[in-house]
């Protein structure tokens, strides 16, 4: 089928497509058969190295630890990082010019620094200005090193996202009597929401993989480095990274899974019924709209 970006491909293109298919694949199995060659040669596919993982002291005692505080680190992140990116992505829209630079200037400043480098400025700020102890320090500053960057990117996500949509959405909630405020609220930001999200959930892939930075440089007991642990005791260095590479995308896995499946159920909730109201029912939420205070006096404020 063919449309304005693609056309069916003729019968040399599909022949084409078929060999270079055929040729990657077999290239493909080349490499992986290298590799596993090289591995039995070096025997790390004995099954004496992998055999801790078969029993639970592996998991209890290094893998799920460092599993459990990986999913802390992520989760605070991530539940301060959306709404703070939230509120700098729409303050960068704002009709004042002090609120779009302020919030311009913060925005750049944090994107623009490498999220490591923040982590260990917020391991500095917590060991000399406040009284964390040493033990909860590096989760501080692990959460702050990504809450400070993801913010800053996920601002500049809900401002692209807003400003995808047609500017007729903005200007038929001025001709019904919103107020800027209301319209960003009430009209916009439930639109951008489903537009943003595959943007998001891959910002938030990042932040679960960034927080093995913190178990690198800071000591921060995450699965990565609650990895290192594991193969020191069991002598086990290549068989531990495949299973916590495993374990790492199964979890992002899940998480891309529930997104998109979240993302299929806001675009089908957001599906008109096809419904004709009639004159008594427009009426009826003109008037209900009126009541609510959507008025369009000079009192309404922007943001």
């Amino acid at each position: 089928m063919s449309s304005v970006l693609y056309d069916t491909p003729g019968p040399r293109a599909k022949r084409r497509n078929v060999l270079l298919s055929v040729v990657f694949t077999v290239l493909l199995a080349l490499l992986l058969w290298w590799v596993w060659d090289k591995m039995d040669e070096k025997d790390q596919l004995t099954s004496a190295l992998w055999k801790p993982f078969t029993e639970s002291e592996a998991w209890t005692t290094y893998l799920l630890p460092g599993l459990e505080n990986t999913l802390k680190a992520a989760a605070l992140s991530m539940v301060i990082a959306l709404p703070l990116g939230a509120v700098f992505g729409i303050a960068r829209l704002s009709d004042h010019r002090w609120v779009r630079g302020a919030a311009g200037t913060v925005v750049e400043f944090f994107r623009a620094i490498p999220v490591l480098l923040l982590m260990l400025f917020a391991n500095e700020f917590y060991a000399r200005s406040t009284d964390v102890t040493s033990e909860d320090r590096p989760l501080y500053a692990v959460v702050t090193g990504l809450v400070l960057y993801n913010a800053s990117v996920l601002a500049e996500v809900v401002r692209a996202g807003i400003l995808s949509l047609p500017k007729g959405q903005t200007e038929a909630a001025y001709a019904i009597g919103l107020r800027k405020g209301q319209t960003m609220t009430s009209i916009l930001l439930p639109q951008a929401v489903t537009a943003m999200l595959p943007a998001i959930v891959s910002q938030l892939v990042v932040i679960v993989k960034d927080t093995a930075l913190g178990g690198v440089m800071l000591g921060f007991p995450e699965l990565l480095n609650s990895r290192g642990t594991l193969a020191a005791n069991y002598a086990n260095v290549i068989p531990s990274f495949i299973v916590v590479a495993v374990m790492f995308i199964v979890l992002n896995f899940v998480l891309t899974s529930f997104a998109s499946w979240l993302e299929r159920y806001l675009r089908r909730s957001k599906r008109s019924t096809g419904a004709v109201l009639g004159v008594e029912k427009v009426d009826d939420l003109n008037a209900a709209e009126v009541g609510g205070g959507y008025g369009t006096g000079a009192g309404g404020g922007g943001i």
